[in-house]
């Protein structure tokens, strides 16, 4: 049975009728304004219970509950990747206002830029009783914060989540996930769930059409081929405007697209297993020969050469606006920019038919390799110093539970019924926004509070959206790109070294650093190779013996 959604006036309606409203005054601040500012307005003094059923009665609090929680303001940072634009617009409060009613507890959001989460994550852990009752991190656990939840920064979830009656998304998070982020034996975090083959190469599929330098359909291929793209996209001009005014590839300070390229040349993924050993990847002979082709790139003038000052927060943007027409990272960012060419208020042409939009091609794998996620990327950590009782851990984690009930994936990530989206006769939910990206201001970056529990799949499933041309097209390439995304060996076992926890991360940074220094022409190669030798010399070597006992030892 598809679930459907309860209207703006029936939700609302029903938070006032149910059996088991509080009588709570509660200040709600900070939610709506897209900025870490807060504003005070009245809270409601309804208690929501979810359920997954979809109907209003369920929605508007569960006359079974035997019990009343005291309604808690849970504070959170949340990382912001739309330059300060999130939940903003005429109906951004009212979405708020239902969001907190639905999980029983009022929201103070502080939206922390994606470029200065690190910092600020930093800060936080020198001043713990400014943490965020709940904080939100991105990409893979570090030494830092390894380091932080030895010394009791975080809950231990492990007391907590399993419980299915309590939880009934958290709980069945996936064991394999969960070990990824245990750090001796205490579960310090909850994952944002990701496809594991969401990494790989989008581009303009009208340029290459043009310029005859589509990429093969059976993904055959190689680092060659995408150079050739590459090349023609910044010297032949793919517009066609007689103008030598575009780039290959769009780059910022951000790396991880070189990460996805050294896949193509049989490099790991952050590690790799060499003659039964786990080594870091820039031991490999392949993450060389792969850098070398990175380096040729940046010389050649085919991505941006102040790449390193670039931030990641307006990433697209050059693709976009027709700046440059590939793309390296996750394949639905290259949706989002297919979706862009296709709005009424942003669309594009395409160069090859002017009657129709630009489109993208995802390519997932290239000479048979991709990168694969842990399975998430970024989570979610309680601060023991400030969620210091029972009853705001259990707040916390009910938050976070509900945000993954189909009644708040829809409104997070499609926005409100009869504004955003619809429902077709066949139960399916529609957008209606796509046309006025000016409408989904009213939700943008809510899609940043959701753990994606169960799994993204499971939830994609709750909502039941109608499946357009773009969408499918992304959901194809994650398929496709499945068997050859290429996992991380060491995840686990690194998160349980200690010397990794000392100063695994910095020594990270540093192996990163030499690589963008060796790129840009800063360092010679002999200096690169030096510096990782160094790097091993200044404990690497000891993270790499205490990776392999782990490893070992499970064999």
């Amino acid at each position: 049975m598809f679930f459907k959604s309860i209207s703006r006036r029936d939700f609302m309606k029903g938070m006032m009728v149910g059996g088991v409203a509080a009588a709570s005054a509660g200040v709600l601040t900070a939610c709506g304004s897209g900025s870490s500012e807060s504003s005070d307005s009245e809270s409601s003094s309804s208690e929501a219970a979810g359920s997954e059923s979809g109907s209003s009665e369920a929605s508007s609090g569960s006359e079974e509950t035997e019990t009343t929680v005291e309604r808690q303001t849970i504070t959170w940072s949340v990382i912001d990747q739309n330059a300060g634009n999130n939940n903003v617009g005429d109906y951004a409060e009212e979405i708020m206002q239902m969001i907190e009613d639905y999980v029983g507890h009022d929201l103070e959001l502080t939206w922390v830029a994606n470029d200065t989460l690190t910092e600020k994550n930093s800060l936080y852990l020198a001043s713990p009783k400014t943490m965020p009752q709940i904080m939100s991190w991105g990409g893979t656990v570090t030494g830092d914060v390894v380091s932080a939840a030895n010394n009791g920064a975080f809950v231990d979830l492990n007391n907590y989540v399993w419980d299915e009656a309590k939880y009934p998304n958290l709980s069945q998070m996936a064991q394999s996930v969960a070990d990824n982020l245990t750090v001796n034996g205490q579960l310090i975090a909850l994952p944002r769930s990701r496809v594991v083959g969401r990494y790989g190469l989008c581009y303009r599929q009208d340029w290459a059409e043009l310029l005859g330098v589509e990429l093969a359909n059976d993904g055959s291929a190689t680092p060659e081929d995408v150079y050739e793209m590459l090349y023609a996209f910044t010297y032949d001009d793919p517009d066609g405007d007689g103008s030598n005014d575009t780039i290959g590839m769009e780059m910022t300070s951000y790396t991880g697209p070189f990460d996805i390229i050294q896949t193509w040349f049989g490099c790991g993924n952050g590690w790799a297993e060499v003659d039964g050993q786990l080594v870091p990847v820039w031991m490999q002979d392949e993450y060389f020969e792969a850098v070398e082709y990175i380096k040729r790139i940046y010389e050649n003038g085919l991505m941006p050469a102040d790449f390193v000052d670039r931030p990641t927060d307006s990433w697209s943007d050059g693709c976009k606006k027709g700046d440059n027409g590939v793309f390296i990272d996750v394949l639905d960012s290259g949706k989002r920019i297919w979706q862009y060419f296709a709005a009424e208020d942003t669309w594009t042409a395409s160069v090859v038919n002017p009657d129709e939009n630009a489109t993208m091609v995802f390519y997932g794998a290239v000479n048979g390799h991709t990168l694969a996620t842990a399975g998430y990327n970024g989570y979610f950590t309680l601060s023991a110093t400030t969620c210091d009782t029972e009853e705001k851990i259990e707040a916390a984690l009910t938050v976070l539970d509900k945000l993954n009930d189909a009644e708040m994936l829809i409104l997070t990530q499609y926005g409100l019924e009869g504004v955003n989206y619809e429902y077709d006769s066949d139960g399916y939910l529609v957008d209606t926004d796509t046309e006025d990206s000016s409408l989904k201001g009213n939700y943008l970056g809510l899609n940043q509070l959701l753990a994606y529990l169960p799994s993204t799949e499971e939830c994609t499933e709750r909502v039941h959206a109608q499946t357009d041309e773009i969408n499918q097209a992304q959901n194809d390439a994650y398929e496709a790109a499945l068997p050859y995304a290429v996992v991380n060996p060491a995840l686990s076992y690194r998160v349980n070294s200690s010397a990794y926890s000392e100063n695994g991360a910095t020594l990270d940074d540093e192996a990163s650093a030499l690589r963008t220094q060796y790129i840009c022409g800063a360092i010679s190669l002999d200096d690169f190779k030096s510096g990782l030798d160094n790097i091993r010399t200044k404990g690497y070597d000891t993270i790499i013996e205490e990776v392999n006992e782990q490893y070992q030892a499970n064999q």
